[in-house]
């Protein structure tokens, strides 16, 4: 009976050690199996030296870079005659306009006369100061005559100067706003527009999100209505964005042209040069507060988080300013879902389901 039970006891033991060991076998397992479980599967790109394609697109209006605008000081003088009309190109100080000044030239001659007249009356008092022959109050009324005198006969002057209207700089004449027989009123109204030297720039809108790729002597291509295509480049980005629309204006300087008009329509595309520029794919970029950065995945497959500074951007890819080198693996479309330091699965390692 005892050896019975010393046996039934035995084996006990030996059952019991031996679900001990497979229970213990199969927790080193699952540890084992625990970092592969946590690590993330992502897609995965590179940073290459390429052309990008594309570019930005923006249009906008054809303007004069600088619109003179001429008119006339005085009022109540007819237009005599006209020297130029819409079209025409005119030069700095080349008459535009002429004046009727027949009467003005008539009160000329006389405020002249009684300009000299006074002027001697005054030069008969010379040196009679404290003399008693005239009061010095007489003295003095003749020399402020021929004071107010000269005076109005400079004026007159002035005004006989200005009858003859001239182009205040060189340019194309855009627009002509006075006639023959016309009387000048000295209004706000302008005579006449001219752009300076021809100079027509195109006065694109651009995306607030694409600011960043326009830069001040980029290369553009605008493209006119009738399929013309014009090279050009930046002159211009605008240090605002207008609150309601979110646009930024971008000038772009054109070759002067005879079919470049002011108030036209054109469209421009910037960066579409086929330069090769470090690139890096847009999906890769991670906005945060702090800047932009990319997740790059080393040789062990862990993720670093480097901040970059992009340029243009065309064809899903954006122009590395400041970033790793070409080459480098980056964690595309879920890299805000991995943390610096992750050691990470790109999809390509993933083994075929049995």
């Amino acid at each position: 009976m005892t050896t019975t039970r010393t046996r039934f006891a035995a084996a006990l033991l030996i059952a019991s050690v031996g679900l001990t060991a497979c229970g213990g076998k199969k927790d080193k397992d699952q540890a084992k199996t625990a970092p592969a479980a946590q690590t993330r599967t992502v897609s995965i790109g590179a940073i290459e030296s390429r052309p990008l394609g594309g570019g930005i697109e923006a249009s906008g209006l054809l303007v004069s870079r600088e619109e003179a605008q001429v008119g006339s000081e005085l009022s109540g003088y007819r237009v005599a005659r006209l020297y130029a009309d819409e079209g025409d190109w005119v030069r700095a100080g080349q008459p535009l306009v002429q004046l009727d000044d027949t009467l003005l030239r008539a009160q000329v001659d006389q405020q002249a006369a009684v300009t000299a007249q006074a002027q001697a009356e005054a030069k008969r008092v010379a040196g009679l100061d404290g003399q008693g022959v005239l009061s010095q109050e007489q003295i003095e009324t003749r020399r402020f005559q021929a004071k107010a005198q000269e005076a109005a006969l400079k004026e007159l002057r002035t005004r006989a100067a200005r009858m003859t209207i001239t182009a205040p700089v060189s340019g194309l004449v855009l627009q002509r706003g006075v006639a023959p027989g016309q009387i000048a009123g000295g209004g706000t109204t302008p005579w006449f527009s001219i752009a300076r030297d021809g100079l027509v720039e195109l006065d694109a809108e651009v995306n607030e999100a694409d600011l960043a790729g326009v830069r001040v002597g980029q290369p553009a291509q605008v493209t006119l209505p009738s399929g013309q295509s014009i090279a050009g480049v930046v002159r211009l980005v605008s240090p605002r964005v207008d609150s309601n629309s979110r646009l930024g204006k971008v000038r772009v300087r054109l070759p002067v042209r005879p079919d470049l008009r002011p108030g036209g329509f054109g469209r421009a595309s910037f960066g579409a040069s086929g330069a090769a520029v470090t690139a890096v794919p847009e999906s890769a970029i991670r906005y945060e507060a702090d800047g932009l950065s990319v997740m790059t995945v080393d040789a062990q497959n862990r993720a670093h988080q480097v901040p970059i500074k992009v340029g243009q951007k065309g064809g899903g890819w954006a122009q590395l300013v400041q970033g790793p080198a070409a080459g480098t693996r980056v964690v595309l479309g879920g890299a805000s879902f991995v943390a610096d330091g992750d050691v990470v699965r790109p999809a390509s390692d993933q083994k075929a389901p049995r």
